[in-house]
């Protein structure tokens, strides 16, 4: 690593560690945007920081909705945004992370002497290509957080650089936002009129390479059903038992069409929850299309079958809401490519093998695409996101910093 590289390696390291320390996970049994107070101490700090670099137009929204604009300096520029989540994800594991270290020359890692915590490398063969390499891991009580704290360390240092070295770049728009793990939430409900570009980037994807422009369609179905409650004593003929109700209407989806059983561009529907009483129970379904008439068929799907569940059980009373969650990127692109055919050259000129391909999932570029911004999604340089064993290489952390201030240079050629 040459000795610049090394200076703004240690440089992003610092910072994302401070970042790290703000404990910001989402909730999602929350009804607020933001869903804690972690994501507000998270944002207020951005602000301050954006602030004193002398940044004049910086905006925070009720929803802790986070913008700041960095005026162009080359005319003719495209008006480039970049967006960022400051949530991370809760998945049992501790709120509060804790990161390391590691010079991993291979072999298995201790996270954790005190909890007998271990990277065990027969388990986790995905550690393999970063032999040799520093490696920045959690100490196994919590997620690591490079998604996606690592966009949000690559994207302040990048602006604290524009501002003190004024590098030839168009309109340069920061979004930071809450809620992305449970929901996209923060993303669907900030104020566009703050985010004025012509197209955006996310930094939410994994290893080196990753560009993502196609992603899932996706709804929420909500089925309500109301039974009839009875005392047993005198039930026949009069209880209509609600769970009973849903489970014959969930045992109408095929098993195989579900996330276990499908791949690459295969869509599903997924029974993601089912609550109940005697009285009442609520059953909700995901479901995911590449294609936007493959989704419309599932919804289609879903009120064929509450109906007939309905039909079987005609004392009950079922109702389905279902509600668009996100759209897939691609089609929000229409003919202006100026988004790809920049990635394309930046992977050219750092010499970044790509690694293209529909991500089963969405990002907060899903939803803003949804909204009318263009809003693909590279690589941070991390893996193993949501897990305890998540590790972001520090070359591939860099890697991507690169990637990202090529991206505005080249914007401004």
């Amino acid at each position: 690593m040459t000795q610049d590289n090394t200076a703004t390696a240690e440089r992003l390291i610092a910072r994302f560690f401070r970042y790290l320390a703000v404990t910001s996970q989402s909730d999602a049994k929350a009804t607020t945007v933001p869903s804690t107070p972690g994501q507000w101490d998270m944002v207020r700090l951005l602000q301050q920081e954006l602030a004193a670099l002398g940044i004049a137009e910086i905006h925070l929204d009720e929803h802790a909705c986070l913008t700041a604009r960095i005026p162009g300096n080359a005319p003719g520029a495209p008006r480039m945004g970049f967006c960022a989540h400051v949530d991370t994800v809760d998945v049992g594991l501790s709120p509060d992370i804790k990161p390391q270290r590691v010079r991993w020359n291979g072999g298995d890692i201790c996270l954790n002497a005190a909890q007998d915590i271990w990277m065990r490398e027969a388990e986790h063969p995905e550690y393999l290509p970063y032999k040799g390499q520093e490696l920045l891991v959690t100490d196994g009580t919590s997620v690591l957080g490079a998604d996606n704290k690592a966009a949000v360390t690559i994207l302040m240092d990048l602006a604290h650089r524009l501002v003190a070295e004024k590098p030839r770049h168009g309109d340069i728009v920061l979004a930071f936002v809450p809620d992305e793990e449970i929901g996209l939430r923060g993303a669907k409900v900030m104020d566009l009129k703050r985010f004025p570009v012509d197209f955006a980037y996310t930094i939410d994807s994994c290893e080196v390479g990753e560009f993502i422009f196609e992603t899932f369609n996706a709804a929420a179905a909500t089925v309500e059903i109301e039974g009839v409650t009875a005392h047993p004593i005198n039930a026949k003929g009069i209880m209509v038992n609600p769970l009973l109700v849903a489970a014959d209407l969930i045992t109408r989806f095929d098993p195989l069409d579900t996330p276990e059983h499908t791949e690459g561009r295969e869509g599903y529907c997924y029974v993601t929850s089912m609550a109940n009483n005697s009285a009442t129970a609520t059953v909700k379904i995901n479901l995911r299309d590449f294609d936007r008439a493959g989704l419309e068929a599932r919804k289609e799907k879903v009120r064929a079958h509450v109906a007939a569940t309905q039909a079987k059980f005609p004392r009950a009373k079922l109702k389905v809401e279902i509600e668009e969650v996100y759209a897939n990127i691609a089609e929000s692109l229409g003919n202006d490519r100026r988004c790809l055919e920049l990635m394309e050259r930046g992977f050219k000129e750092l010499q970044i093998t790509p690694r293209i391909f529909p991500l089963r999932g969405g990002t907060d570029g899903s939803a803003l695409s949804a909204r009318g911004v263009p809003t693909p999604n590279y690589f941070t340089g991390g893996f193993n996101f949501h897990s305890r064993h998540e590790c972001l290489p520090v070359e591939g952390f860099l890697t991507a910093y690169r990637l990202t201030e090529r991206l505005i240079g080249l914007a401004a050629e």
